[in-house]
């Protein structure tokens, strides 16, 4: 699973490099996410504008994730495709993260 990252002004921007996250991946999402979350940060924004495809296992693994982060942080979404926005979307999971259109600018906050 690879996931890229770059930090600007205190957000750090996970890309995920893969146009799947489904349970052939859920448990290699997790761990790199893990990974990440070892650099410190308080928000963090993961930019899913490459993922094409995600089930209930990748879901479970995103809501996963948030969870890991713990209260101290934020983790955002942004650049969803339709078909990802549709599963949030049908799932009430937009009611629970901060999406946003695009990956927002270091510091911004563009949410919907």
């Amino acid at each position: 699973m690879q996931i890229s990252c770059e930090e600007t002004g205190g957000t750090m921007v996970a890309r995920v490099c893969e146009d799947r996250v489904d349970a052939a991946v859920a448990i290699h999402f997790k761990e790199r996410m893990r990974e990440i979350f070892q650099k410190p940060s308080e928000r963090i924004v993961l930019d899913m504008s490459r993922v094409d495809f995600l089930d209930s296992s990748g879901l479970g693994a995103v809501v996963a994730v948030m969870k890991l982060a713990g209260p101290e942080r934020r983790l955002e979404l942004a650049a969803l495709t339709p078909t990802v926005e549709k599963v949030f979307r049908l799932t009430r999971m937009d009611q629970v993260f901060t999406i946003h259109a695009e990956v927002p600018q270091a510091g911004g906050d563009d949410g919907r």
